[in-house]
């Protein structure tokens, strides 16, 4: 299966200034650090780890809704492969057919001034490169609302008379009626009651199916990545620390962030014990980042070497990559193994 999309050393720095009137660069804050990976064409990739860890930096990067520091991100669309990094605004905006983003909050990123007809227009409005008219909108806007179980009569209300999950079908549709290529969602459930979640989960399935689409899907609930995602990318203070297939990942983690971050996943059984994996001290500043291996100030399994040299991702297993200096040697738990050592325990 050939990619869709190709990152290459991608980094995101901001600027750490003073206050006051004569405000000076002090420092800077590496949000995103030399992150590389791939997503096949109609592949989900799920994006996790701790808030501060990058995540929705690196989706927005990758769209250039924040401009990359250093780095390339190429997406090979119908018309060929395009450098989104090297895009000026026009051919940017252009170019935006080919990507979209569902954002975490339906309630902030809808117009409240607008019907839910004109927001799920307004992409086809603005593109430049193909003109429609008032009929062919209106057609296209139906078809996608109706696909994200949306009606028509519904298109002429404002977003304030629906709930949150409704909301959420609207900025789908949003992002979907350009027919774009790839699509990041920014934790798109995150907001949401439990049961509209699961509907919207199966929502982005199908439409998946149905429309060929590609998914980043940036989430804190481990469980809801495990359902949607083929691989998982683990990021620890704007690095990759581990990536792989979801089952691989989940079980056989080879990274000890991911095993603390498996240890979390609660059984759904509310009688079994949780015995979450408690990590030693806070997270280091993203502007002052530690020596050597990151996460080595709450690593149990640090040494010397990993305050003093920065480890590599190592192929572990096929597709499957760590950033340790003891991927191979370390026997990590992971969340199945977790929890039939908790269930063990209580029958002890």
């Amino acid at each position: 299966m050939s990619d869709l999309l190709k990152v290459t050393n991608l980094s995101v720095h901001f600027p750490v200034r003073t206050r006051g009137v004569w405000r000076k660069t002090v420092g800077r804050l590496v949000a995103v650090d030399n992150v590389s990976f791939s997503i096949a064409r109609g592949e989900t990739l799920g994006l996790v780890g701790e808030s501060g860890s990058g995540k929705t930096t690196l989706g927005l990067a990758i769209l250039r809704g924040t401009q990359p520091t250093s780095g390339q991100v190429e997406l090979t669309a119908a018309t060929g492969t395009i450098d989104v990094t090297k895009l000026d605004k026009q051919a940017l905006r252009d170019a935006r057919q080919h990507f979209q983003m569902i954002f975490q909050d339906p309630y902030s990123s809808l117009n409240a001034r607008m019907t839910v007809r004109d927001i799920i227009a307004e992409p086809l409005i603005a593109r430049r490169t193909q003109k429609l008219d008032r009929k062919a909108i209106d057609q296209r806007v139906i078809e996608i609302a109706e696909q994200c179980g949306l009606n028509r009569e519904q298109l002429r209300r404002y977003p304030h008379a629906f709930s949150g999950g409704q909301r959420q079908r609207i900025a789908i549709a949003r992002a979907l009626v350009l027919h774009p290529d790839l699509v990041v969602c920014d934790e798109p459930t995150s907001s949401l009651d439990v049961s509209i979640q699961a509907q919207i989960l199966n929502l982005l399935a199908e439409l998946q199916e149905s429309l060929g689409l590609t998914y980043l899907f940036i989430a804190h609930d481990l469980a809801a990545v495990a359902y949607v995602c083929d691989r998982v990318a683990v990021m620890y203070l704007g690095q990759i620390v581990e990536i792989g297939a979801t089952r691989d990942v989940y079980f056989t983690p080879r990274h000890p962030y991911t095993e603390a971050l498996m240890s979390s996943v609660p059984e759904p059984d509310p009688s079994a014990p949780l015995q979450p994996m408690l990590l030693q001290g806070e997270r280091p500043d993203p502007a002052n980042p530690p020596s050597g291996c990151r996460f080595r100030t709450r690593c149990r399994y640090a040494t010397e070497l990993c305050a003093t040299t920065p480890p590599v991702p190592v192929e572990i297993e096929p597709n499957h990559f760590a950033a340790c200096h003891y991927a191979k040697e370390l026997s990590l738990k992971g969340a199945l193994a977790l929890r039939n050592a908790g269930q063990d325990k209580v029958a002890e």
